[in-house]
């Protein structure tokens, strides 16, 4: 049985944790949280008897196998470095796992050769969405040409979420250039900084292209929805299109269509538990590499750098890209000119 333990009691931590019920490889054993009111009240929902406001502390008297850190985005390279330090096997980050350049290059530079890192996107497990990945990867809708992505929440709160979902639909392919613009600097200095909108089209190396509105300029995909529940990804293939959003599916091919509704909370818990399961079996198994990886996970972030440097410099960027120093500052410098 694997041993696991949580840094961060706060809301994103309550799913991790809920989905132990349910889990058959691993025991959710010791937390951590610099707030010991808000630690000892977690530890009291989820029944779990040791409890660190150190994670130094907690790695070294625990030893977990598996680390989920559940922290706000501001502190989550320093944890994972920690924990890379006490040679802990396996590591699930919240998303996102960087803010802009540096905090990227601090990830990239990391001694990771002992720990294997997979960022927490667990729509990626949700039935609905497995079942339409299955069949675009089947060919269900012919050659995938588009795959457009679209949430309400800005590139720091979901942009990686539906990157994520993109790249999965359109098969993985690397991204080779960015060609994006930005607008509006009132969330460059919340807790996910990012700008307010963002819109951007994305070629892949197989000719594919991903085109995305991400923020304010999103749309509301039903009125009265929470901001979080406008997510939407369409393939459009050769032969017809394949839906989801956070509450609907379609699959049209040719005049033929089928579609339906399901409940995003519903599919949640059992989509933390598949992601959590799949660590489980990365661990145990080197050739069964996770899912949402740390290294794709990357890649998926190096679009979003390329993205503010196409805004900055008004130009196509090509990709990978070496990012530029301070890139968020930039464009709040740039943004408030506007």
């Amino acid at each position: 049985m694997h041993r696991s333990a949580i840094v961060g009691c706060g809301p994103r931590s309550r799913d991790h944790a809920a989905a132990y019920a349910a889990i058959t490889r691993g025991e959710l054993v010791a937390i951590c949280d610099v707030d010991e009111s808000r630690l000892n009240a977690f530890g009291d929902e989820f029944g779990i008897g040791p409890r660190y406001t150190d994670l130094d502390a907690m790695l070294d008297a625990e030893a977990p196998d598996l680390l989920h850190i559940g922290t706000p985005p501001a502190h989550r390279v320093d944890l994972l470095a920690a924990a890379v330090s006490h040679g802990v096997g396996g590591v699930i980050v919240e998303k996102p796992i960087a803010m802009q350049g540096e905090d990227y290059d601090r990830v990239r530079s990391l001694p990771l050769a002992g720990t294997k890192v997979c960022l927490n996107h667990q729509l990626h497990f949700h039935d609905r969405v497995r079942d339409m990945r299955a069949a675009v990867a089947g060919g269900v809708i012919g050659e995938v040409r588009l795959v457009e992505v679209t949430s309400t929440l800005g590139l720091s709160g979901q942009g990686t979420h539906i990157l994520q979902l993109a790249s999965a639909f359109a098969g993985g392919a690397e991204p080779t250039s960015v060609f994006g613009q930005v607008g509006g600097a009132g969330r460059l200095d919340g807790s996910h900084p990012c700008p307010e909108a963002s819109v951007a089209v994305v070629s892949l190396a197989d000719g594919t292209q991903i085109h995305l509105r991400c923020g304010t300029n999103g749309p509301v995909l039903q009125e009265g929805n929470p901001v979080h529940m406008n997510k939407r990804v369409a393939a459009y293939g050769t032969r017809g299109l394949a839906e989801w959003t956070m509450s609907t599916w379609e699959l049209h091919i040719g005049e033929a269509a089928t579609g339906g509704s399901h409940e995003y909370y519903t599919a949640d818990l059992p989509g933390q538990i598949g992601l959590t399961e799949a660590m489980f079996e990365w661990l145990e198994d080197p050739s069964r590499v996770h899912p949402t990886n740390l290294a794709d996970s990357l890649t998926q972030f190096n679009v979003i750098l390329g993205l503010y440097m196409s805004a900055l410099d008004r130009k196509p960027i090509d990709l990978p890209v070496e990012s530029d120093a301070d890139l968020l500052g930039r464009l709040r410098s740039r943004l408030a000119r506007a």
